[in-house]
């Protein structure tokens, strides 16, 4: 009884290990600027459209002034970094250690490991402004839903969700705006925070416009309590 070690539960062991996760990516990037984060599936290969369209993305929004944070792994992701980097912008990878992700992409300015998603996730939304959402799977989705349940709770600063892809995204959004929406599950969506954009610049050039007209979010960035 008493002992230290009988206390060192795996559960204890896993909330250190989040704890000081967090603790490392908000030091690392306190001072990385106005940030907008892109979402998409890592399955997504380099020949594909939406690879070519989060690259695009990526550079605009770093000759843009903004900074690009990303998962930090192949597909949609290396893409958004891709095109980030090689603009000259600051490019963020936030790495989730996984079996099919087992390294992150060269095209990062600061990459982060995690071992832990609930950590990762936190970053995500503590140290972005807005969200760029490409195609992708049950991870896309959680990161895109959590992002919105956020803004909706006033957990986080309101911010542009914008999916790219209306072949994609079409559907889902429909089924949000007719079975969500329509029976009052969710407060009413404003069309100049959600919506669908096939275009790369015209995604890009909302956001420039959005912060020009609302300042003040751009300071609480950083501040957000969650």
């Amino acid at each position: 009884m008493g002992n230290n070690k009988e206390m060192a539960t795996p559960v204890i062991q896993q909330t250190t290990q989040i704890m000081s996760e967090m603790v490392h990516a908000a030091e690392t990037l306190s001072k990385i600027g106005p940030a907008i984060s892109v979402f998409g599936s890592a399955r997504i290969p380099p020949g594909s459209p939406y690879y070519a369209m989060s690259e695009e993305i990526g550079a605009l929004l770093a000759k843009a002034g903004f900074t690009v944070i990303a998962g930090g792994g192949p597909g949609i992701m290396q893409a958004a970094n891709k095109g980030a980097y090689e603009a000259g912008g600051t490019s963020i990878g936030l790495h989730i250690k996984l079996k099919t992700e087992s390294k992150a992409n060269p095209y990062l300015s600061i990459n982060l490991p995690f071992q832990h998603f609930v950590s990762r996730k936190a970053t995500f939304f503590m140290h972005s402004m807005a969200y760029i959402v490409l195609p992708g799977g049950f991870g896309t989705l959680d990161e895109l839903f959590e992002a919105l349940t956020l803004m909706q709770t006033g957990k986080v600063p309101v911010g542009p969700v914008i999916l790219v892809g209306s072949d994609f995204w079409g559907g889902l959004y429909e089924w949000i705006v007719e079975k969500l929406q329509a029976t009052q599950l969710i407060n009413p969506l404003d069309p100049e925070i959600f919506f669908i954009e096939d275009s790369p610049a015209h995604a890009v050039e909302h956001m420039q416009r959005f912060y020009k007209e609302h300042p003040g979010i751009m300071e609480l960035q950083n501040n957000s309590p969650i």
